[in-house]
């Protein structure tokens, strides 16, 4: 028995080695080649595949250059015929130009035939008739000139006498229809046109809510009213008449700021020195914008489409600028109707004539500042901001200072004379006042280091401001004196004048 286990122990050794070193290896090499010789067939197929995709790829890149090819030779095609109709319309085109040049020339050719032909004839009739002339002459013995004047003597020896009674009854029937004529234009053109006039005073009122804002308004040692009266350069009556202010100045102008001033601080309530001036500002930009509207309102009313800014903003000035107590802006705009209707009826141009009527007097707004007559001053203005010459020559011719240069220019002067001759329209005395005043505030101004002047009290007092820091205390004092005799010398005026000379200076600081 154990024999037989060590038999077969020995057989199952015998088996293992034999496997191990005989049936392993084989094994083991039939699979490596087996391994390569898939690997070989593997690295076959890729090849192939690899192959073929290139082939198939250079395949399809010449089917894709081929048919760019035909689609570039389709668009050359296309293109060399558009190209070729082009040049066919353009033969075509440069055809007709030369066929019509070819024709422009042949009658550019006829026409100078004829004009040659015709020069020729007229120079053959020139001769013709000079030497008519000059056998006539030859055989009278007299020159052209002493057969014009024997000719002319003898017809005015004959009809000297017809002729000037014809002429007298020209003139009689010319002068008498005329005059009628006129007469008619001017009556039917004020009758269509009336404005009523209300002469313009030098004083305008404040109601007050109380007597106690009076003294808030004198303020403090009077500083708050003398700071308006500076800063405004009008005069405040405060007086025992309740709740009421009087604000003077002959200036229109300053006295609507100086009104509106006092109403805005009157309204708000806290009246001081720095509040006078912030209220003075607002209210100086204000009357400005009123100004504007009242140019531009004038020239809506007289129907005058457009017209330079500037010359709106000075005709709007007329608003608070007077004549004889006439107030020019209105009596710039009545005289343009009126001037408009004289041309209505004359046939004159109509547009034309309302452009100088309304700004006949546009030098009043600033003959204040410039040197010479307001017409002169008026009309150079005018001509700055691109009025024509013809609207320039009624300006300035208004006055009779130029010469006319066309009926219209006459129209407007006889307008402005007809609108400041009507009853009640203007009133001599206020006008001479007024240059008074402004004969005194120059006086003022014409002496050196001066900043402002201003004439209060109707003209009893001139108030001047001097520069702080060019004039001290005694040649303040000087100032004053000089001032005054110099008025003395060339001014007439009733009563008594005071000269106040103001010498103020204001240090401000701020901390922060």
């Amino acid at each position: 028995m154990i024999l037989v286990i060590v038999g077969i122990m020995v057989g199952l050794a015998a088996g293992f080695t034999l496997a191990y070193y005989i049936l392993i290896p084989r094994a083991v090499k039939k699979v490596k080649d087996d391994l390569q010789n898939q690997l070989k067939a593997a690295k076959q197929d890729s090849e192939s595949i690899l192959k073929r995709a290139n082939e198939e790829a250079e395949h399809l890149k010449k089917k894709a250059l081929i048919e760019g090819r035909e689609e570039l030779h389709k668009l050359r095609e296309e293109q060399e015929k558009e190209f070729k109709r082009d040049r066919e319309e353009l033969k075509q085109w440069e055809e007709r130009i030369s066929r019509r040049e070819d024709n422009i020339d042949k009658k550019e050719e006829t026409i100078e035939k004829a004009r040659q032909q015709v020069e020729n004839e007229r120079i053959a009739v020139e001769t013709m008739k000079e030497e008519a002339e000059k056998k006539l002459f030859h055989l009278s013995e007299l020159t052209m000139e002493e057969a014009r004047d024997i000719v002319l003597k003898r017809a005015e020896e004959i009809y000297e006498h017809d002729l000037a009674q014809k002429l007298k009854q020209l003139k009689d029937q010319y002068d008498e229809e005329g005059s009628r004529y006129a007469k008619w234009v001017i009556v039917n053109s004020i009758q269509r046109y009336a404005a009523d006039y209300t002469g313009d005073v030098t004083v305008s009122t404040v109601s007050l809510p109380s007597d106690e804002m009076k003294g808030r308004i004198i303020g403090r040692e009077g500083r708050n009213i003398r700071a308006f009266e500076k800063l405004t350069g009008s005069d405040l009556v405060i007086d025992d008449t309740p709740e009421v202010v009087v604000v003077s100045c002959f200036n229109p102008l300053r006295r609507a700021i100086a009104k509106m001033t006092l109403d805005k601080l009157v309204e708000d309530g806290r009246i001081h020195p720095a509040r006078i001036e912030e209220m003075y500002e607002k209210s100086k930009k204000e009357i400005y914008n009123e100004i504007k509207e009242a140019g531009q309102e004038a020239l809506m009313k007289v129907g005058i489409p457009s017209m330079h800014p500037e010359l709106v903003k000075l005709l709007g000035r007329l608003k608070f600028r007077t004549s004889y107590g006439q107030n020019v802006l209105q009596h710039s705009i009545e005289v343009a109707h009126l001037a408009a209707l004289m041309a209505s009826e004359l046939g004159l141009n109509v547009d034309k004539v309302k452009r100088g009527a309304i700004l006949h007097d546009i030098g009043k707004a600033v003959d204040h500042e410039i040197e010479g007559s307001h017409s002169i001053i008026g009309g150079e203005i005018a001509k700055r901001f691109g009025e024509k010459n013809q609207v320039v020559n009624m300006i300035q011719y208004h006055h009779g200072e130029t010469e006319a240069i066309t009926p219209e220019a006459v129209l407007v002067a006889a307008a402005d004379a007809v609108s400041a001759s009507r009853p009640g329209a203007r009133r001599e005395s206020l006008d001479m006042y007024i240059k008074r005043l402004e004969s005194l505030e120059n006086i003022a101004t014409g002496f050196k280091h001066i900043e402002k002047a201003y004439a209060i009290q109707a003209g009893r007092e001139i108030r001047v401001i001097v520069e702080p820091e060019k004039v001290d205390d005694i040649l303040a004092e000087k100032l004053a004196m000089d001032i005054a005799k110099k008025i003395e010398e060339e001014l007439e005026y009733p009563g008594v004048i005071k000269v106040t000379v103001i010498r103020e200076r204001r240090s401000v600081s701020y901390a922060s």
